[in-house]
């Protein structure tokens, strides 16, 4: 198995940015991967603010990384993966909705309104014990 295809078996992952002065954020997120391109978007879910500060960051930064994992008290069966790339925030992406609904069936019938960020991986890494 790729590293790609490792970390597309994850139901979650953590997206991290940096902001203008180099401070870190990471927040969970849901995705889906199409070969190097990972998808992911602003939700309906309850959220503080809808002016986000991973979107800011990017604005600042586009550099971000994701990071998946499988955690397990087997401890050989422990695993993550690690996507480094840039994103790029999209008003809409029929490409990215259509991924998100597929993957995951809360969305079917409620969408996520977006914004969406598409990643584009330009190195993934990896280790699994």
């Amino acid at each position: 198995m790729t590293p790609a295809e490792r970390f597309a078996t994850a139901r979650v992952a953590r997206l991290a940015t940096v902001d203008r002065a180099g401070r870190p954020h990471l927040v969970p997120i849901v995705f889906a991967v199409a070969g190097d391109v990972i998808h992911t978007a602003v939700d309906a879910k309850p959220k503080s603010t809808r002016r986000l500060r991973r979107l800011a960051n990017i604005e600042a930064n586009p550099r971000v990384s994701v990071l998946a994992d499988h955690y397990d008290e087997d401890w050989s069966a422990l695993w993550w993966v690690r996507a480094d790339g840039v994103a790029r925030i999209l008003g809409e992406s029929p490409a990215g909705r259509e991924a998100l609904v597929a993957r995951y069936p809360q969305y079917e019938e409620t969408p996520p309104p977006g914004p969406f960020l598409e990643i584009t991986v330009d190195r993934w890494s990896a280790w699994r014990s």
